[in-house]
């Protein structure tokens, strides 16, 4: 006779192995589920022109039979609108503009930094007499909302204890900025590389208010979703990142020459706008948290985020350094 106490032990093994092998199925049925990948490439994010054009992520993704699918991005405003609505997977964006998505209740995280840069700053025309912020009280202004740009102007306007009040925004996406400042249709930009450099180059525009340390890194940001179901891929993606950013590194004179290309600036631009990005470091750390909680603070005080939200604890739930800091360990 076998006992209860047998019968019982058994069941319990069996009961184990059951969940531990539907646990295991049910994870590659997730990765098998993936048939195609969706990334933004951008100009402001110079390694995805060179991850989309060298096709490393399309050679190891195929193993698996899965495609891998670019849009453009033209602002981190797009990528966010683009992540929410799920067109992509992973979308790159600034800093500061992760945490206004996540604060806004985009369901992001933040898992790569792909660029320290200095791509911001305050533009005017090459014959403008605005020389200083506090020149520009009652003046246009073009800016893309929701993106570094916009948070840098605000910080700025602080500088000449302005707001956004005192000034006349005009909301244009970053190459259209250009274009009005150009034109004349505004007074001054807040700017966007590269199309700031371009018109630094070719119409002798001044950047006359720098400050690289408010630039709120370039960060590589997936639908938390999407990280939690197929953790695999989103290291595959990593591991991708970090051999074009490495390659970027290495290869400095072909890298400029891919920036110009992918982005149709010509090769003075892209020198420019390489000389002021810094790729040395990937992984999202407490310089970074402290970085786009100052820009999270100047939202809140402008009205741009809703004042019921604590950025501490919105910056720690977007942030997630363990996937690239896994990577680098190995």
């Amino acid at each position: 006779m076998i006992s209860k106490t047998y019968k019982m032990a058994v069941m319990i093994f069996v009961m184990t192995l059951v969940w531990i092998l539907d646990g295991c199925s049910h994870s590659v049925s997730q990765e098998s589920e993936v048939k195609t990948v969706k990334l933004d490439y951008a100009y402001y994010n110079p390694v995805s022109l060179v991850l989309k054009e060298k096709k490393w992520l399309e050679d190891d993704l195929k193993k698996d039979g899965i495609r891998v699918e670019w849009i453009f991005s033209a602002g981190s405003n797009k990528t966010l609108e683009l992540l929410n609505s799920r067109s992509i997977d992973f979308g790159s964006t600034s800093g500061a503009s992760a945490l206004l998505g996540r604060a806004n209740g985009n369901p992001i995280k933040s898992i790569y930094v792909f660029s320290k840069p200095e791509w911001t700053a305050l533009v005017v025309r090459a014959d403008s007499p605005i020389k200083k912020v506090k020149d520009l009280k009652g003046k246009k202004i073009a800016v893309t909302r929701g993106t570094d740009p916009y948070i840098f102007l605000l910080r700025a306007l602080g500088t000449a204890g302005l707001s956004e009040k005192d000034v006349e925004i005009v909301q244009l996406q970053h190459p259209d900025g250009k274009t009005a400042l150009e034109k004349g249709d505004v007074d001054a930009w807040a700017g966007l590389d590269p199309y700031m450099a371009q018109t630094e180059i070719e119409k002798h525009s001044k950047l006359f208010f720098r400050h690289p340390d408010w630039n709120t890194y370039g960060f590589l940001n997936v639908r938390e979703e999407f990280a939690k179901d197929h953790p695999e891929i989103v290291k595959k993606v990593l591991k991708a990142y970090e051999k074009a950013r490495k390659w970027a590194l290495e290869n400095p004179d072909e890298f400029e020459k891919l920036v110009a290309a992918e982005s149709k600036q010509n090769d003075k631009v892209a020198a420019k706008v390489i000389h002021r990005t810094d790729l040395t470091n990937p992984v999202i750390g407490e310089v970074h948290k402290r970085t786009i909680e100052a820009s999270g603070e100047v939202l809140l005080k402008s009205g741009a985020m809703d004042k019921s939200v604590d950025i501490k604890k919105t910056t720690d739930d977007l942030i997630d350094p363990e996937y690239i800091e896994n990577l680098n360990k190995k």
